[in-house]
Parts: structure tokens; sequence; C-alpha cells
């Protein structure tokens, strides 16, 4: 019993930990977080497959067919595809949710998140580019420039919490 409290204590820190670091909010907010890593593996430098303790996220959809299957199923896409440059896996379950709650065409989000162009053809408007130069955006702000009538603080904490879920059941299997 001590090692089951042991081992979900510290699947806690690890999973969101990175998430309280990464940003200060303004008080009293949950902020939109999520475009920058705070759900699950840190980011891995070498082209954006998330990795937890140097395994990536292509390791991790292997090991856990039940996630990629319902990033597959959300998506209609390979959960390898899907998740390509997304920082970690429960970024890429979180956007596949935000995709399907609002029915905001997949590749539109993430190419907003990643800054990754659809190869499928999907015509999508390409993320402005900010002062620092970067061309992508949290999820927050990808839901207000494809969504703008949608509460995007709303939709991304319900896809997080959408995203926990699937990510503790897949653990549990």
């Amino acid at each position: 019993m001590k090692v089951r409290i042991s081992m979900l204590a510290l699947a806690v820190v690890l999973y969101a930990g990175p998430g309280f670091a990464q940003h200060g909010h303004a008080p009293g907010t949950m902020g939109n977080g999520m475009g920058h890593g705070n759900m699950g593996a840190n980011s891995n430098s070498r082209g954006g497959s998330g990795s937890t303790h140097g395994v990536t996220m292509d390791q991790q959809l292997a090991k856990n067919t039940t996630i990629a299957g319902k990033i597959a199923k959300l998506t209609g896409q390979s959960a390898t595809q899907a998740c390509n440059k997304f920082k970690n896996l429960g970024q890429c379950v979180a956007a596949a949710h935000v995709s399907k709650n609002l029915g905001i065409p997949f590749d539109c989000l993430k190419f907003d998140m990643t800054g990754q162009a659809p190869t499928n053809g999907t015509k999508c408007t390409a993320p402005a580019t900010t002062k620092s130069g970067t061309t992508t955006m949290s999820m927050g702000k990808a839901i207000q420039a494809l969504r703008p009538t949608a509460d995007s603080g709303a939709e991304v904490k319900k896809a997080k919490k959408q995203a926990d879920h699937d990510l503790k059941d897949s653990n549990n299997s």
C-alpha cells in the first residue's frame, strides 16, 4: 500500500510539476497553461517528441496502445502523426479533445500550437508571428483564434481534465 501511495505521489509530481513551474498566472485565474508543456512529460530538444526521463513520445505511444488508440479515434490519424511536434503527450491528448469538443480541425489547432503546417491538404490560417519571432501559441490562444466565440479558458480546463482522465485510465489498463 505504501509503495502505491509513493508511486502515485511521484506520478503526480512528475505529471503536474512542469505545469506549476512554467508560467505565472494572474491571481484567481487558471490561465490557459497548456500551450507550453504543462501536462506530462518535459520537452525534448530533438524535434518536438516529448520525453519522460529519456523516453520519447513515440516510445510512450508504442508502449501505451490504449492512449494511442484514443488519440487516433479523436484525430482521425495515427497517434504518432498526430502528436508529432507537441511538447508532451498530455498536450497532444488535450488538443485532440479540444478539436473534437469544438469541431475545430485538429490539424489547424496543431498548426497554431506547434507551427507544423498540415500536410494532408487541410486549409488553415498560419499563426501570427509574435514579437519574439515565434509562430506558436498556447492552446487557449489557439482556441481564441480558431473559435472566437468559445470560452477558451473553460475549454482548456475541460480538455485538460479529459486528457488527465484518459492518461490515468490508459496507465491503469
